[in-house]
């Protein structure tokens, strides 16, 4: 017999946040059939919103009243694109929790980028190579348009070249800390010398008079490379797949790296990202992990609207954007990572003013979801808050404090702002 707990805790890792009714589905499935379904790639978006199309441009006669206006209809773009991705989310399955592993791996911030339609095009990069060999992955990255703004690219010149994009493709993003030279980075940053993004296009295009095609030495291998053949040196690097390996891990683990044996073990699986993920997931050492992994606001934020059913969707933009003010609030926004190295992990987010803002959000949330309040009126009460957030069972301290609540709106928001909640 399936173990209950166990379907739970999967579901809870690889998606948002499972509902009752999907932990109860895929119990009656079996744990091969539930990983295998959660783990089928879903492929880029179909229609994207009308974020991704560019702001017109400005000639540089603009006036002051124009550059205001295409601030303002930027910031707009952007806070769309935003509610979009999150709406996306919202609907639930792995795929979309995976896009936004890799969002938070290639950490790009629309801050410096300034475009929508650059995050959302990376976003379908995400969709459309993230989830099999990380090679067309990497070679797609290295010519990202908002990755290269992001990481200074477009400065990168054969008379001038900048280390930046190069030095983060190895520490951050492929490799980690003490893999390669700072001999390397040097020979790395003159590959990508050349690279220059075309906002309106929404390209990026190497222009042959700024690259430098010298030989070079770099990653122990001598000869002329280019971005294709640097992103081939860096995904068949002995350090990449214990790098790759920890990454996941620490998202879809225990918030901390591995052993050394489970990294052993899931190796290897080789470079598929979803084979990857599955070995993870059926790793020995995964069951333990369970209650170890504190929620990134967003996992704690779409957990929580689709588990009170609300409907993101049908939401109105002002309601729509309360919801991301509260994770603003929180300290996560969706195309907003603090830095290059993406955002925090662990204890970071169990702040006496975040959970403050988790009760905020949560009664928010309850004046959203109704139907989900009028469930907690019985006896009972305790036992359908926890089957309704899915949570495995309340402490001794939060039972006694969740019993003293009668107000049903008010005890589905100190259920979500709960530690039992919080962490997972």
């Amino acid at each position: 017999m399936t173990d209950r707990r166990q379907v739970a805790h999967l579901l809870r890792r690889l998606t948002f946040g499972p509902t009752s009714a999907e932990v109860d589905a895929a119990v009656r499935a079996g744990p091969d059939a539930t990983l295998a379904a959660l783990l089928r790639p879903a492929g880029p978006v179909a229609g994207l919103p009308s974020a991704a199309d560019p702001v017109a441009a400005l000639g540089p006669d603009a006036s002051r009243e124009d550059r205001q206006r295409a601030r303002r209809d930027q910031r707009d773009q952007v806070n769309a694109a935003i509610r979009w991705w999150l709406g996306r989310m919202a609907g639930g399955g792995a795929a979309e929790k995976l896009v936004f592993f890799w969002h938070g791996h290639w950490a790009t911030s629309v801050r410096k980028v300034r475009s929508a339609p650059l995050m959302l095009a990376q976003q379908q990069t995400f969709r459309r190579y993230g989830t099999g060999d990380t090679g067309p992955l990497v070679r797609a990255m290295l010519r990202d348009p908002a990755l290269i703004l992001w990481l200074d690219g477009q400065k990168n010149t054969r008379k001038a070249p900048n280390e930046n994009l190069a030095r983060e493709v190895m520490e951050l993003f492929t490799l980690g800390v003490g893999a390669y030279s700072e001999d390397d980075v040097k020979a790395g940053a003159r590959v990508l010398t050349g690279w220059q993004v075309d906002r309106a296009a929404g390209t990026a295009g190497l222009v042959a008079r700024r690259h430098d095609d010298r030989p070079v030495t770099l990653l122990g291998r001598t000869g002329t490379f280019d971005a294709d053949s640097y992103a081939d040196l860096l995904v068949r690097h002995e350090a990449h797949l214990p790098f790759l390996v920890q990454r996941l891990w620490v998202r879809y683990g225990s918030g901390t790296a591995p052993p050394a044996d489970v990294t052993a073990r899931v190796v290897t699986a080789g470079r598929d990202t979803t084979a990857l993920l599955a070995a993870v997931c059926r790793d020995p050492g995964f069951a333990g992990t369970r209650g170890a992994l504190v929620k990134q606001p967003v996992e704690w934020l779409i957990g929580a609207v689709r588990q009170l059913g609300v409907p993101m969707t049908g939401l109105s933009i002002e309601e729509q954007q309360q919801l991301v003010n509260a994770l603003r609030a929180l300290g996560q926004v969706p195309l907003r990572p603090p830095s290059v190295g993406g955002w925090p992990v662990g204890a970071a987010w169990l702040t006496t003013s975040s959970t403050l803002a988790r009760l905020r959000a949560g009664q928010r949330l309850a004046a959203l979801a109704p139907a989900a309040a009028d469930r907690l009126t019985g006896a009972d009460r305790l036992e359908a808050l926890a089957d309704l957030l899915v949570v495995d069972g309340w402490s001794d301290r939060t039972r006694d404090a969740l019993r003293e609540v009668r107000q049903p709106r008010r005890l589905l928001a100190l259920g979500l702002a709960s530690p039992e909640y919080a962490v997972h």
